[in-house]
């Protein structure tokens, strides 16, 4: 049997799997792991469970230990390092002409490698800006080019609804969204009503889905011809929620029907 337990990395939100060995963990406690970029310090998100050693993966890392006091001053000394290289990033990109714009830089725990993202409307040609960096810094760099939603992700924000936005309070990944989402769920097609912060469709458009399609299977559509214990009629609408559709008779008198 071997002993695996979820762990969330800094500036990740996903978490990933670590093999356990003579360390006793609980949630919450902050470790130090072996990722296949270094390295990096981490937080217990799950219980430890033990799995047969088919189920696991022969490549999984492991964690190494709980931090120590030392680690968190290391730990404490990158992030304000990473500050200072973000500035640097930025006056260079500046220097350079490049239209890049930079929103975080993280070194990892071992600091064998800075970590840089950024937004841009068009790919860029940061080879000269990356040998300047490298050439500062002593260590690999690597610079992401991110979209939007993940600009919303990392810095975050207040929704329509009022609530921190999804995407930086619990989502891991992000699923299409479409508008034909919006459709089902008979939403006015308002950029401003059904857009999030990052002016993207909003992602909770998603959650209730399948339940908007379930219903309208349910449903006649609007148009269609049906009859009723009054006579034929036409369907002029319906509320998915309240199960109702409403049909206009021949006399244009207007009934509610139930499914």
């Amino acid at each position: 049997m071997k002993k695996v337990v979820g762990v969330q990395l800094e500036n990740d939100p996903k978490i990933y799997f670590f093999l356990v060995d003579g360390i006793h963990l609980i949630k919450e406690d902050e470790v130090i792991v072996e990722t296949e970029q270094g390295i990096q310090i981490g937080k217990v998100k799950t219980f430890v469970k033990e799995y047969e050693d088919r189920d696991v993966s022969t490549v999984m890392k492991k964690v190494l230990r709980k931090v120590t006091p030392e680690d968190l001053i290391q730990q404490k000394q990158n992030q304000k390092d990473s500050m200072e290289a973000l500035e640097t990033a930025k006056k260079l990109a500046l220097e350079l002409d490049l239209p890049m714009q930079f929103l975080d830089a993280n070194y990892i725990f071992n600091r064998n490698q800075l970590f840089f993202s950024y937004l841009a409307d068009t790919r860029i040609d940061f080879r000269i800006l990356a040998k300047k960096l490298a050439s500062k810094y002593k260590t690999r760099i690597e610079l992401r080019q991110i979209g939007v939603r993940d600009k919303a992700k990392k810095v975050g924000g207040l929704g329509p609804c009022g609530l921190i936005l999804c995407c930086n309070r619990f989502l891991d990944d992000f699923v299409p969204v479409s508008i034909n989402m919006a459709k089902n769920q008979d939403l006015a097609l308002n950029p401003t009503k059904i857009n999030g912060l990052c002016g993207r469709l909003l992602c909770c458009l998603n959650y209730e889905d399948e339940l908007y399609k379930e219903l309208r299977e349910k449903m006649p559509k609007i148009g269609e011809i049906i009859t009723t214990a009054h006579g034929k009629g036409k369907v002029v609408s319906i509320n998915l929620l309240n199960h109702t559709y409403y049909v206009e008779l021949s006399n244009k008198e207007v009934i509610a029907e139930s499914v």
